[in-house]
């Protein structure tokens, strides 16, 4: 054998990336429970704040100023969610079904199958939240998309965020296995409370808004309101929140790929089990 056969493909493959997107895809595609569950929970959780918004819209002058704003705050907190959700489930798939020392002796790369999770995530999150907010407009008159280009900032800034703490949970999940599968549910909501969802980050007491400054969320939902009740884009937040993002996104990247090095040197990649 020629020592080119020898030598493995270092070389970043998109063709790889796509198979693996291609593979995720059909999973989704070939069970309609899971595309019912990616758009069921962001569709009850409007109409449960749709319906709250109502109420307070006619006792609250803050709600009425922009009667939109908490089902906003909804929806963008579900991109966030069901960005690292998307990601760290179709990495789960693949320890259910024990399949990563499958992976692992092919050609494909870590960083190749980050992100083959990153797009399969874009599409998880597509299917979840445009339905819900496409039914927000005939029950409550509330239409999302009239924020134009500043929503699609909102979305990738929201969404990439979503992709870092998917890789840092999927870190863990190769050091833990499977016992460490709840880290995939309840992580993202330690950062609820300082990400000023549903309302103004004044609102938190001084010490812990230096830690939702640190966390590029907040600076997504303060620029909603200011788009929402001043009707002006703040280009310093979305500087912070791009920055931030890189940053946390590149230390994700960090963690993850030294994760794997320790769990392929270790054989987790082929336990892969509790």
């Amino acid at each position: 054998m020629s020592q080119t056969h020898l030598t493995p493909n270092r070389a970043f493959s998109l063709r790889r990336v796509f198979a693996m997107v291609r593979r995720y895809w059909y999973l989704l595609r070939g069970s309609w429970p899971r595309i019912v569950e990616l758009m069921y929970w962001p569709t009850i959780q409007m109409i449960m704040w749709g319906f709250i918004t109502l109420h307070l819209r006619d006792t609250s002058t803050w709600v009425a100023e922009a009667a939109g704003v908490l089902l906003t705050g909804v929806l963008l907190w579900d991109i966030l969610f069901r960005g690292q959700l998307g990601y760290t489930l179709s990495f789960l798939e693949e320890m259910y079904s024990r399949n990563l020392g499958q992976l692992f002796v092919s050609p494909l790369r870590p960083i190749e199958m980050v992100a083959a999770l990153m797009t399969i995530s874009l599409l998880r999150t597509l299917i979840g939240i445009l339905p819900a907010a496409l039914l927000a407009i005939p029950l409550f008159a509330w239409n999302i998309f009239t924020i134009g280009l500043p929503l699609i900032a909102f979305f990738f800034l929201l969404l990439v965020m979503g992709w870092a703490v998917g890789m840092i949970v999927t870190a863990l999940l190769l050091r833990v296995g499977l016992g460490g599968e709840s880290l995939a549910w309840f992580i993202i909501f330690l950062l609820v409370p300082v990400s000023a969802v549903y309302y103004p980050v004044d609102v938190l007491p001084v010490w812990l808004q230096w830690v939702a400054f640190a966390m590029p969320p907040v600076y997504v939902f303060e620029g909603m309101r200011a788009v929402l009740f001043e009707g002006i884009f703040r280009w310093d937040y979305f500087a912070a929140a791009v920055g931030l993002n890189i940053a946390y996104l590149g230390l994700g990247a960090t963690i993850f790929l030294w994760s794997f090095h320790v769990a392929r040197k270790r054989g987790l990649l082929l336990a892969g089990g509790e």
